[in-house]
């Protein structure tokens, strides 16, 4: 008897459900997440978009996988020129980010890795512009209190309460949020996992 071939699964390098609800939008459900541990510092003088990628690219490349698997991870990093802003781990931090960010252009980027079965590494990264209007420390303060920005990269959910601040937004939405759907989505056919979803 002819062994059937085992059907290619996705294992979602990554413990955000964002990534996770973000992929079901376009019908991909993760076969399992798995949670890399990789020392997330910036290096030396390093760019926020080599760093970006980088840190895409070493988390899939955490992930143990089996021979019928495909690896996806992400990262978004939120900058201002060449600076890279941090996650707010803090209220505090928090604040300074908001502030910084306060009534000008920022980027985020959201870069994409997916790992075939063939071992091949493919990288793409989807650059978004974003402009808040000034906000006012009362503003800062509230958006603080509801708790939806801690944690996350430069300190607000676009797809949250924060998305009141945007005044302009130039590129992806789902990559601010998490995850580039277009890039992630041509990844995944290009590494051969099939994405049923319909577009439009």
């Amino acid at each position: 008897m002819p062994v059937e071939p085992v059907p290619i699964a996705l294992v979602l390098a990554s413990s955000s459900p964002r990534r996770r609800d973000l992929l079901a939008r376009i019908g991909v459900v993760p076969a399992r997440i798995a949670a890399p541990a990789i020392d997330e510092s910036p290096r030396t003088a390093e760019v926020p978009r080599a760093y970006a990628l980088r840190l895409a690219t070493e988390k899939a490349q955490a992930v143990v996988r089996e021979g019928h698997e495909i690896v996806l991870a992400g990262d978004t990093t939120i900058a201002l020129g060449r600076r890279i802003l941090p996650p707010a781990d803090t209220p505090e931090v928090q604040r300074r980010l908001l502030t910084l960010l306060s009534g000008r252009r920022h980027h985020a980027l959201s870069a994409v890795c997916v790992i075939d079965r063939a071992g091949t590494v493919r990288t793409k990264i989807a650059d978004t512009v974003v402009a808040f209007r000034s906000l006012t420390p009362a503003e800062i303060d509230a958006y603080i209190a509801c708790g939806e920005g801690l944690g996350k990269a430069g300190g607000y959910a676009i797809q949250g309460r924060a998305e009141a601040f945007v005044r302009f937004l130039s590129g992806s939405h789902s990559g601010v949020v998490g995850l580039p759907l277009f890039e992630a989505r041509a990844m995944l056919l290009t590494a051969g996992y099939p994405v049923d979803a319909p577009l439009g």
